[in-house]
């Protein structure tokens, strides 16, 4: 379905909000700003598996201090 932020939007709303932001911006500007958007996007995904990465390695530290204490 949609998402929460338009759940509340029809079609026009939305039609409507697209075409000031249009305006606002330039049809020039509109794909710079998304390249700078999917730009963030993908650097906090690639944080994120870091941090994962990160955080299975300390757990498998963890678990192999903890075998040979045993």
């Amino acid at each position: 379905m949609y998402p929460l932020v338009f759940q509340n939007l029809g079609i026009w709303e939305i039609v409507i909000i697209a075409l000031v932001i249009l305006l606002l911006f330039g049809g020039k500007k509109i794909p710079e700003l998304m390249k700078g958007l999917g730009k963030g996007v993908r650097s906090f995904k690639e944080g994120m598996n870091e941090v994962e990465k990160e955080i299975e390695d300390v757990d498998k530290s963890i678990k192999e201090s903890q075998e040979d204490k045993k």
